[in-house]
């Protein structure tokens, strides 16, 4: 069974500095890719970034190019969202994803991805 647990999440002010973490275990864990992915209210889920879990690259939505930086600790299963100069629309539920079986599809899809956190709470303030 695998388990994926995000953490990290809270309520900021415009500017400040947040990092949510995304921890997956689970025996014989074989681990693609991982992502985070978001969910405001009466909003659909929206990509934030995504890495390759071999070659490390990286891939970051345009809303939040130059802010967020995603970064993954291997030996830890352990992916990580960098959070600068928060904005109040980046206030959402941020999701982490698990992609396990490798499906060549676009990484900002939620369909690429197996298993899913439950959900972390970010809130920005102006």
């Amino acid at each position: 069974q695998v388990h994926v647990v995000e953490s990290g999440g809270g309520l900021m002010q415009a500017g400040d500095s947040l990092r949510l973490s995304c921890a997956a275990s689970g025996r014989t864990l074989t681990i693609y890719g991982m992502a985070w992915f978001r969910q405001a209210p009466g909003k659909e889920r929206e990509f934030v970034a995504a890495i390759n879990w071999s070659s490390g690259s990286t891939y970051d939505a345009d809303s939040v190019k130059g802010r967020f930086t995603i970064s993954r600790e291997r030996a830890k299963n352990t992916v990580y969202l960098l959070m600068n100069s928060l904005k109040p629309e980046d206030t959402a539920v941020y999701y982490c994803a698990l992609e396990t079986a490798f499906k060549n599809s676009w990484y900002g899809s939620v369909s690429t991805y197996d298993y899913w956190g439950q959900g972390t709470q970010v809130t920005v303030s102006s």
